[in-house]
């Protein structure tokens, strides 16, 4: 699974919506920060290039009727190319039907009888249910905690000898002992009486090695956590009993990811709390002025200041003024809204984010302090942002005047994008960035692994209609990666030799240091949102960056290894480790340069050269899946519109005199396939 950061949990027709967010939940607590845990749509598990950057695919609880629907066919024969060639699949219930050869469900009964063989095959045999009787959907009618019994030769010392989980509806494996010769290992049966006939055994949870990867198929919901039940929509004797097994049910589940080839975390990753926002400015007295500009959308309820946005709420206040008491006093108010306490203590460990209410501190007199923000270091960031702005002359600047810090945050893209009262009265540069965020955003359907040591943040800009047609919005992206890269490169004296590349359009990728050939692997990106409102595009500028952190793939702070081994044996001193501050403030001021530039020249020859000068594909050959799988050469981008420009060959890679021009959000450019692939 080296190198493969991505875990898809299928979203669409015939799952249902509790049983992807308790898989989304459990995954990532076992599996975060090594894996992004991605909820994604039929639509790119049939149309995306996923493969190459994914370890393990999951297909939830709900009707695996409308899996077959929408997979039988190409989509199938996708996912099972995926795990033949080493990858990895879990299906619980439903998932677990259809991974089966063949499903017989709830048989003689005209409602709900379902019976058919199923393409995947992973397991080669029945899938016969419900296991117990009573089974209704969209009812509880049926359900229970089903006690298991663990095969722990195949599982290890670490695994439990039994525990209950959360059943409603799920088969039973027939005969899985039977099929040992094919790769199948019965991980776990059930101990109660059944109402089907099972064969030889119980089989409730089974692993099939399907070619170089492996499938693990399961009756019951071991990833339905019992903080995440409630009482009043489930029975509580079955939440009781999962709850007194809920560490048996963990080690199971880490056993059996583990058997996949994961690396699961060694502690449970717990349920985040949004911390305070924290908003300043390079001179502190100037946040009296944007707060200012904030009054017609301010509303006072009993004493305290609220924005309330489309997305969020955001309550106002001074740093003298936050006290438990006082939070006591005025939260209640707010009926419909949570705090992170009341929401974890009402037994929901699921947190809805957008309800809570985002605590923001105006600091108008100074900056915030160590004590305050602990993670990170504003005197530190507005220091170097002074230098930096003085060395490029953009002094006074704007990138970066006013920042907004969360060390524990939703999304940094999210929390402006979303809430377009508030983007509409802020300046070009401001800028939101965190320590952690637990819901960030990609493009497409990718999201954004941010823990601790990633350098997170997004920059709102105005661009004017104006200079559209010789600064055309599109190439901010552009303009964005290029000023991350130089950011870096420019960070200080020797920093220049850090192998960083731009992946079109506009992602960052470098040398893994692990790797003694030379492979590339992304360790940053750039996700641009834009509306439009009285002439002007507002855009959010979102951007990741690993910098300290190693997982999932690799960290600029690592990069430096062997770049320090070489600067020793010529006798030249270490670079030192990046900080988030000063390379925050570095890419700032290079972005703040560019864009200025780039609405003075467009995106003129000049800057054209500049992206080629970091990108990483100058000259390769792709395959063009929209051309019938015709072979190009990658020349560049077009200057109008940010098209990428492949010119097709021929025979012994000759040029044939046709060019392809590919839009950027219309194409998906995997760059280790070497393929293009068109979205439909």
């Amino acid at each position: 699974m080296v190198g493969k950061m991505n875990v898809l949990v299928y979203s669409g027709n015939g799952t249902t919506v509790q049983s992807v967010r308790h898989c989304l939940y459990t995954m990532r607590r076992l599996l975060a920060p090594n894996y992004a845990i991605i909820p994604v749509t039929a639509e790119i598990l049939l149309k995306e290039p996923w493969t190459s950057t994914c370890a393990l695919v999951i297909f939830p609880g709900g009707a695996d009727l409308g899996y077959c629907r929408t997979f039988n066919g190409e989509g199938n024969r996708r996912i099972a190319e995926f795990v033949h060639q080493g990858g990895a699949y879990i299906g619980f219930c439903a998932g677990g039907y259809y991974g089966s050869k063949s499903c017989e469900f709830e048989v003689g009964n005209k409602k709900l009888e379902v019976v058919g063989s199923r393409e995947l095959a992973f397991f080669p045999g029945i899938c016969r249910g419900g296991a117990f009787a009573g089974f209704a959907y969209n009812s509880e009618a049926g359900a229970r905690a089903a006690e298991v019994k663990v095969e722990k030769r195949w599982l290890g010392s670490k695994a439990p000898e039994s525990f209950r989980s959360y059943y409603n509806g799920g088969g039973v494996f027939v005969d899985a002992e039977k099929y040992k010769d094919k790769g199948v290992e019965v991980l776990a049966g059930f101990t109660g009486d059944l109402a089907v006939d099972s064969g030889e055994g119980k089989a409730a949870i089974v692993y099939c090695k399907v070619g170089e990867g492996a499938a693990i198929l399961t009756s019951p919901h071991p990833e339905f956590a019992a903080v995440n039940l409630d009482r009043r929509t489930y029975r509580p004797e079955i939440v009781d009993a999962i709850q007194e097994d809920d560490q048996k049910e963990t080690a199971f589940l880490r056993a059996c990811l583990t058997k996949l080839g994961l690396t699961v975390s060694q502690e449970l990753n717990a349920v985040p709390s949004l911390s305070r926002l924290h908003l300043s400015s390079l001179e502190p007295s100037d946040v009296r002025e944007i707060v200012n500009s904030w009054k017609d959308i301010v509303v006072a309820e009993e004493g305290e200041e609220y924005i309330r946005g489309e997305n969020d709420t955001f309550h106002l206040g001074k740093p003298s003024r936050w006290s438990m008491s006082s939070l006591a006093k005025v939260l209640p108010s707010l009926s419909n809204e949570k705090t992170n306490e009341e929401a974890v203590n009402g037994g929901d460990g699921i947190l809805d984010y957008s309800t809570i209410v985002k605590q923001m501190v105006v600091h108008d007199q100074s900056h915030p302090g160590c004590k305050e923000t602990p993670s990170f270091n504003h005197h530190a960031f507005y220091a170097n942002l002074r230098h930096y702005q003085s060395l490029s002359g953009s002094h006074p600047g704007e990138f970066g005047r006013y920042l907004m810090y969360g060390e524990v945050v939703t999304s940094t893209n999210t929390m402006l994008e979303k809430n377009n009262k508030l983007l509409q009265r802020l300046p070009t540069g401001f800028t939101v960035t965190a320590t952690t965020q637990v819901a960030g955003r990609g493009r497409g359907s990718n999201v954004w692994v941010t823990p601790a040591g990633s350098l997170v943040f997004s920059t709102c800009i105005r661009h004017p209609m104006g200079p559209m047609g010789q600064a055309p919005v599109i190439f901010v992206q552009y303009i964005a990666a290029v000023a991350l890269v130089e950011g870096i490169k420019s960070y200080d004296t020797g920093y220049g030799d850090v192998p960083v590349k731009l992946k079109w359009p506009n992602d960052i990728y470098a040398e893994d240091p692990s790797k003694p050939e030379k492979a590339y692997v992304k360790i940053g990106g750039i996700l641009v949102n834009s509306s439009y409102h009285e002439k002007q595009y507002l855009l959010v500028v979102g951007a990741g960056l690993n910098t300290a952190n190693n997982a999932p793939t690799t960290s600029l702070n690592a990069l430096l290894t062997p770049l320090n081994a070489s600067r020793a044996a010529s006798g030249k001193p270490p670079l030192a480790p990046f900080t988030l501050e000063k390379l925050l403030a570095r890419i700032l001021t290079a972005f703040e340069t560019l864009y200025a530039r780039f609405l003075q020249t467009g995106f003129s020859p000049a800057f054209e050269q500049e992206y080629y000068k970091h990108w990483l594909h100058t000259n390769q050959i792709v395959t063009l899946e929209t051309a019938g799988g015709g072979r190009a050469r990658i020349t560049g981008i077009t200057r109008d519109f940010g098209l990428l420009r492949a010119e097709e060959v021929g025979w012994d890679d000759r040029p044939t005199g046709r060019v392809w021009e590919l839009q950027c959000d219309g194409n998906s450019f995997d760059f280790f396939r070497g393929l293009v692939r068109r979205k439909v």
